[in-house]
């Protein structure tokens, strides 16, 4: 057993999280309950997405990293990344956070303490 907790939860916790500080969480795509790869969208004030997901480090652990950035002049393209993902990974989670303090949300609850 590897400790990490089910996808289902980890998502759960995240809305829930982000609904504690005011702001609105929703999943885009469900995925494997238990082992599912979760990607998370946080969208800002303009509307705009960036997207994290846990990217394997040398050491072994996961970390949460930005991998990609929506631009206003191009916002489809985002949602077509988001759209392949989805259709390539039927067990992933995408989950669309709208907060107003993206960077307080990243530091309390997408870096390890």
């Amino acid at each position: 057993m590897d400790g990490r907790l089910p996808a289902h939860v980890e998502v759960n916790g995240f809305v829930r999280a982000v609904q504690a500080v005011g702001g609105f969480g929703m999943v885009l795509h469900k995925g494997e309950r238990d082992g599912g790869t979760i990607l998370i969208v946080l969208v800002d004030n303009q509307g705009l997405g960036v997207l994290y997901e846990r990217m394997p480090q040398l050491d072994g652990t996961r970390k949460w990293q930005e991998s990609r950035v929506q631009v206003s002049d191009n916002k489809s393209d985002f949602d077509d990344y988001l759209n392949r993902r989805s259709q390539q990974d039927c067990d992933v989670w995408i989950v669309e956070l709208t907060v107003a303090d993206r960077e307080r949300f990243i530091r309390d609850n997408l870096t390890p303490a």
